[in-house]
C-alpha cells in the first residue's frame, strides 16, 4: 500500500512504500558546479604522472564536488570542504566504510515510487521557486526520513551519505536555476519530477581515506601528504550563496530564510578567498602546509571578465608566495570559463602552478605514551638499520609505536598483546583529534584535575620542584576508581585510561593481578608540553596506513601469499629485571618460540629486525647467544648503545655492562632497493594458525 507522509520509522516505510525499480544511477561528475574541474581530469593527472615521484596520498582539500579526489583512488586521499553538502557527498564516493548496495537500491525505489501530500519544512519555503510544491514535500519527506533511519540505526554513515547524495544530486537536477541558487527562473513550467538515481562510487578505495568538513586554513596546520591539491574559489562569487540551498537539505537545520533567493544565514560560511584578503590567506595556507608538492589551480581571469568574474590574487602574488615554499613550474591549459552570459572572454587559460617543495627532515614524532624499554631515544641508531623503506612493516610488540611511526612505510601493522594499549590506540586513530582533546579536557573539569596550561603552579599552591602531587591526588585516585569500576563499552573508557597515564606516577601503564591500573598520582599534568605530543602522534597515526592487532606474537601472519613484509620485533627482554618482565611475563619459552618466529619468517623471504640484548646487569642470554652461534653468518648483531632515561631494571650494579643489539637476517647494505606489493593489495597482518606452540597472551605486559 502506498504510506501518507506522516512520521515514522524506516521499519514501517520501507516495506509500506510502493518500491518503483530503480534503473537510473549516479556517478561523481554528474552535478552542475562552479569551477568543476572534471574536464581537465587528463590535464591535471598527466602533470601529477610527469612531474611528481612515489605519490602515495593526495589531499583534494577545496574539493567541491571530489572530482579531482576521484581521479586518485588508486592512493590514499583526503577530501575537504567548508560546504557541508560537498563534504556529505565525499562520504558517500569516498569513504571506506562498507555499504549496502541492495538496501540503497530499496531505499531509492521506495523513494521514487512515493508521492508526498504533506506540507512540510521544504514546500513551506520553498514551494513553486525552484521546485514544484509537490517536488519540495517530496525532497523534504526523504531528508526527513533519511534521518530517522540514520537516528534509528537502520542505515550507517556511508549509507546515509549515499542517500542524501542521491537526493542533492536528483534536486539539483531539476531545479529551474542557471546552474546555481542565487536566483531562480520564474514562469517556467515544472515538467521534471524528482527521480533519485543511485550513487556507484569507486569500489576499489584505500582503507584510511578521509572526509573533512573544516577551514582549509585551520585543516592544513594538522595533516601532511605527498600531493596537495589546491583548487579555492577564485573570485567574489562566496559558494555559499551559489548552494544555499543544497546546503538547507544537506545540513537539514531548518532555518528561518529570507528573500526573493530564500536564503538562511550563510555568515560563518563565507571564504576570505573571495574578499580581498584572498592574497593574505592564500599565504597563510601554503605557510602551514605539510607536503611535498602542491598544486594549484588558477585561471589567469585577473582582469578579463565583469568585476565579480576577475580573479581575487594576481599572479605575482601566486608565484612571490609559493616560491618560499619550493621551485614552481607553471603548466596551462584553454578552457572556457564560467560566465553569466554578458561577456565574451577570450584566450582564457586554466593554469597548474606546481610547487616541488623544499625537502625538509622528517622530524621523528615521540609517543604520548611513556614506558620502560620505549624505543624513542634509539631511534637515531635504528632507522639507518631498517630498510630504505617498504610496503608492509609490521611490529610485533609495538608498544607506544615510536618505531612503526617514524619509519616510512606505505601499510603497517602494530601488534600487542596488552589490550588496554591497542584499544587506546585504536581510540586514538580513529576519533576526530578535536573530539579526543574535547573529551579530555572535559574530563579534567570533571574530575578537578589541574591545568597548568591556563594557570601556573601557584595557582595550585604548588612549585615545580615539588610538582602537583598533592594537589591531584584526590581527583586522581576518584579518575582510577571510575575507571577500574567501567568496562572497555564505556564510551571514554581508553580516554579515562589515557588521563591516568598522563596524571600517574613517571606517566606509565601498570595493571594489578585483578586487572585494575594501579600507579599512584605524578608531579605533572596535561599540560601544553604534553598536548603537543598528543596532537602530533594523533596527526601522525591518523594519516598512516596502520592497522592494529591485539594477538599473541604467534598468531600474527607475515603478509599475505606472494608479499614481503619488514618485521620488527622488540619483545620484552628475557634477562631483565623491568616491571614488563614481572611475574614471568616473558619466558624462555617465549623467547625460543620468537627466535623460531622469526626464523620462520627469514626463510618465507621476509626480512626482520629483533632488537635484544646479550648481556645485562652480570647475565647472559644464553638463548639468544645459542642462537646466533649456530646460525653464524646468517643473522647479523650490530651493537647499540643503550640510553633509557625511563628505565629501572632495579639492579644495584649500574656499571655492569650491558650489550643491547640490534639483529638482522640483511646486511644494511642490502637493503637499499624498494620492496614492493601488488597494486592494490593493501597487506594487513591477520590472525592465522600457527606451527609454532602458544602460551597465554601476557596481558599484563607492553614495553
Amino acid at each position: 500500500m502506498l504510506l501518507t507522509d506522516r512520521a515514522v520509522s524506516s521499519e514501517e516505510t520501507i516495506p509500506a512504500l510502493e518500491m518503483k525499480p530503480v534503473q537510473k544511477t549516479t556517478f561523481i561528475n554528474n552535478r552542475r558546479y562552479l569551477g568543476n574541474k572534471y574536464k581537465l581530469l587528463s590535464f591535471i593527472k598527466a602533470v601529477v604522472t610527469d612531474n611528481c615521484e612515489n605519490v602515495d596520498s593526495v589531499a583534494d582539500i577545496f574539493a567541491g564536488t571530489g572530482a579531482v579526489a576521484s581521479a586518485f583512488t588508486d592512493k590514499q586521499i583526503l577530501t575537504n570542504d567548508i560546504l557541508y553538502s560537498n563534504y556529505i557527498c565525499h562520504v558517500a564516493w569516498f569513504s571506506p566504510e562498507e555499504y549496502s548496495r541492495k538496501k540503497i537500491e530499496k531505499f531509492i525505489g521506495c523513494y521514487n515510487g512515493f508521492r508526498a501530500t504533506q506540507d512540510n519544512y521544504m514546500s513551506d519555503n520553498f514551494a513553486d521557486t525552484f521546485f514544484s510544491r509537490d517536488d519540495c514535500r517530496k525532497i523534504g519527506f526523504i531528508r526527513e526520513n533519511i534521518e530517522e533511519c540514520y537516528g534509528n540505526n537502520e542505515i550507517n554513515k556511508r549509507e546515509r551519505a549515499l542517500l542524501i547524495t542521491s537526493l542533492l544530486y536528483a534536486a539539483d537536477k531539476i531545479a529551474k536555476t542557471c546552474g546555481h541558487y542565487d536566483a531562480y527562473r520564474q514562469g517556467v513550467r515544472f515538467d521534471k519530477p524528482l527521480e533519485l538515481s543511485v550513487p556507484i562510487p569507486n569500489d576499489i578505495l584505500h582503507a584510511q581515506n578521509t572526509c573533512r568538513n573544516e577551514d582549509t586554513n585551520e585543516l592544513v596546520k594538522s595533516i601532511s601528504a605527498d600531493l596537495i591539491y589546491i583548487d579555492p574559489p577564485y573570485n567574489s562569487r562566496q559558494y555559499c550563496d551559489a548552494y544555499h540551498l543544497l546546503e538547507n537539505i544537506a545540513r537539514w537545520e531548518k532555518p528561518s530564510v529570507s528573500g526573493v533567493a530564500r536564503k538562511p544565514d550563510r555568515t560563518k560560511l563565507k571564504s576570505d578567498y573571495c574578499t580581498k584578503k584572498a592574497t593574505a590567506a592564500f599565504e597563510d595556507l601554503i605557510q602551514n602546509i605539510n607536503a611535498r608538492y602542491i598544486l594549484l589551480s588558477y585561471n589567469n581571469m585577473a582582469q578579463k571578465g565583469n568585476g565579480r568574474s576577475n580573479a581575487k590574487i594576481d599572479d605575482d602574488s601566486i608565484l612571490r608566495i609559493l616560491n618560499t615554499k619550493g621551485e614552481v613550474k607553471i603548466f596551462t591549459q584553454g578552457y572556457k570559463p564560467f560566465s553569466a552570459g554578458k561577456s565574451e572572454i577570450d584566450a582564457h587559460e586554466e593554469r597548474l602552478f606546481l610547487c616541488i617543495c623544499h625537502t625538509k627532515k622528517r622530524e621523528n614524532i615521540r609517543s604520548p605514551l611513556n614506558y620502560t624499554g620505549g624505543k624513542y631515544k634509539l631511534l637515531p641508531q635504528l632507522l639507518p638499520l631498517f630498510p630504505k623503506t617498504c610496503d608492509t612493516f609490521v611490529d610485533l610488540f609495538c608498544g607506544g609505536c615510536n618505531v612503526g611511526l617514524n619509519f616510512r612505510a606505505s601499510a603497517a601493522t602494530f601488534n600487542d598483546s596488552n589490550e588496554q594499549l591497542i584499544g587506546l590506540l585504536r581510540t586514538l586513530k580513529n576519533n576526530r583529534k578535536q573530539d579526543t582533546f574535547d573529551t579530555l579536557f572535559s574530563l579534567i573539569e570533571h574530575y578537578g584535575l589541574s591545568r597548568t596550561d591556563q594557570h601556573d603552579y601557584s595557582f595550585y599552591s604548588c612549585n615545580g620542584s615539588d610538582g602537583l602531587t598533592s594537589r591531584n591526588r584526590e581527583p586522581f585516585l576518584a579518575l582510577r576508581e571510575d575507571f577500574n569500576a567501567h568496562s572497555v563499552r564505556d564510551t571514554d573508557y581508553y580516554l579515562k585510561l589515557y588521563l591516568l597515564i598522563v596524571f600517574a606516577f613517571n606517566n606509565q601503564i601498570r595493571f594489578n593481578g585483578k586487572g585494575e591500573y594501579n600507579l599512584p598520582v605524578g608531579k605533572r599534568d596535561f599540560n601544553t608540553k604534553m598536548q603537543l605530543k598528543l596532537g602530533a602522534f594523533i596527526d601522525r597515526i591518523q594519516y598512516m596506513d596502520c592497522t592494529f592487532l591485539n594477538l599473541d606474537f604467534r598468531n600474527v601472519v607475515f603478509a599475505q601469499s606472494g608479499e614481503t613484509a619488514f618485521i620488527y620485533a622488540d619483545p620484552p627482554y628475557l634477562i631483565t629485571c623491568a616491571s614488563y618482565n614481572e611475574k614471568s611475563g616473558w619466558t624462555e619459552t617465549d623467547e625460543r618460540d620468537l627466535l623460531e618466529y622469526l626464523e620462520r619468517a627469514d626463510s618465507e623471504g621476509h626480512l626482520f629486525a629483533l632488537s635484544n640484548v646479550l648481556e645485562c646487569g652480570g647475565k647472559r642470554n644464553d638463548i639468544l647467544s645459542d642462537w646466533l652461534q649456530r646460525h653464524n653468518g646468517r643473522y647479523h648483531p650490530v651493537g647499540l648503545t643503550m640510553d633509557y632515561s625511563n628505565s629501572n631494571y632495579h639492579r644495584k650494579g649500574r656499571t655492569e655492562r650491558t650489550r643491547e643489539v640490534l639483529i638482522t637476517n640483511y646486511r644494511n647494505n642490502e637493503t637499499s632497493s624498494v620492496m614492493r606489493r601488488p597494486p592494490y593489495s593493501h597487506t594487513r597482518a591477520t590472525t592465522a594458525g600457527s606451527h609454532l606452540r602458544t602460551s597465554p597472551p601476557f596481558h599484563s605486559v607492553w614495553r
